[in-house]
């Protein structure tokens, strides 16, 4: 009997293959194993966002025109200064994101379709277990 184990001959993270002669017991297949290393992987759980039509995207949004036209562009003289002032843009605006975006976790109802009809339904229907719920 011929046991296989496909293993890509160029990464040699995997080419550390054992062969356990030891735990066949009855059979005569000799198990083969081989570990597989896994990165650690951050995986988002929440993220900033700044709702349709609310009071806070409004806020953001003049906030934003307020920051733009209180941009000194007389100064303007080269290269050097020119970076400065889109620093300064791209700082004052990320402030104005963090002040005024909601911090809301993700979850598997994320998405956009989901509201609150979707959460009482769901609460209903856990507490009834009846299908009509």
């Amino acid at each position: 009997m011929i046991d296989l184990i496909f293993l890509h001959s160029r990464l040699s993270k995997l080419n550390n293959h054992a062969i356990h002669l030891d735990w066949r017991l009855t059979s005569n297949h000799a198990l083969l194993t081989v570990t597989i290393p896994i990165i650690e992987e951050f995986v988002q759980t929440s993220k900033l966002l700044l709702p349709k039509k609310s009071e806070e995207k409004e806020a953001f949004i003049k906030e934003v025109f307020s920051i733009i036209s209180s941009i000194n562009t007389s100064n303007l003289l080269n290269q050097e200064s020119l970076e400065q002032v889109i620093n300064l843009l791209s700082v004052r605006i990320k402030q104005a994101w963090n002040t005024n975006a909601r911090k809301v976790n993700i979850m598997k109802h994320s998405k956009k379709w989901w509201n609150e009809d979707c959460n009482r339904s769901l609460s209903k229907y856990r507490y009834s277990r009846d299908l009509d719920d």
